[in-house]
């Protein structure tokens, strides 16, 4: 009788352990990434309606379209 033939060869079993060191990396920087990120405040709604919001972002395009 014959053995049976097994489908782990060596480029599969480095591929996997690349995969798997490559997602254990991502995951160690992920706490380190939530820390950076800023806290978003939420704005109150405009009591007329709308919602256009004159911040600074906006001021800065407003900047940059004169001529």
């Amino acid at each position: 009788m014959s053995e049976p033939v097994s489908k782990l060869s060596r480029r599969t079993l480095f591929a996997g352990a690349g995969t798997a060191g490559a997602i254990a990396a991502a995951a160690s920087f992920l706490p380190q990434v939530r820390e950076a990120l800023p806290e978003l405040t939420a704005q109150p709604k405009p009591e007329k309606g709308g919602g256009y919001i004159l911040s600074e972002h906006v001021k800065r395009y407003y900047k940059t379209t004169l001529v």
